[in-house]
């Protein structure tokens, strides 16, 4: 019977995008500025996040207490609201589209670790959440999924496989469970 062995764990075939001196840049820059609560500005913490290598469109909302791990694997479309206390683990790319709500402590994830094999070794996988999507309050979203254009994801749902275009998903993991449909103003 095999047993889990942490200290043959290796991710040196893991390259995290940028040097050391950025990363703790980035780090130090996200702690005082980006996770913070003191700071209400939206526009420093977009600025700050271009600096870093972020791609945001026009109209962005990014509230206080994000944190994002690194910045040059993030894009986000125009008109987008990040929620406060939203967790984006991109250890690789996370695309998010126009029109895209990120709800209070919702949680991206994209690394995980395979628990097959005896050295726990990370596996990593980018998201991807087209136009118009929503995530709702404390929900997480798993590597390697696709959330299809204005697909919804209920408040504390586990989103592990792709959810379809103008559906709702809820539960752990996230099912769907009808059609979303726009009334007309």
């Amino acid at each position: 019977m095999m047993k889990t062995n942490l200290a043959a764990y290796n991710n040196d075939w893991y390259k995290p995008g940028r040097p050391a001196v950025v990363r703790l840049l980035w780090l130090l820059t996200s702690v005082l500025f980006v996770q913070c609560n003191w700071n209400p500005l939206s526009s420093v913490r977009v600025r700050l996040l271009r600096l870093f290598g972020a791609k945001i469109g026009k109209g962005v909302i990014i509230k206080p207490g994000v944190q994002i791990k690194y910045p040059w694997y993030l894009s986000i479309g125009d008109h987008c609201w990040i929620g406060e206390h939203v967790w984006i683990d991109n250890l690789t790319s996370v695309t998010i589209g126009n029109d895209v709500c990120l709800s209070q402590a919702a949680y991206l994830l994209t690394g995980n670790h395979d628990y097959k094999k005896s050295t726990f070794d990370l596996i990593v996988k980018p998201i991807v959440l087209e136009d118009g999507v929503w995530i709702g309050a404390k929900a997480i979203v798993c590597p390697g999924v696709i959330c299809r254009s204005h697909a919804v994801v209920t408040a504390g749902s586990v989103v592990r496989n792709e959810l379809q275009s103008y559906t709702i998903n809820s539960g752990n993991p996230a099912v769907f469970i009808k059609e979303r449909v726009f009334q007309v103003s």
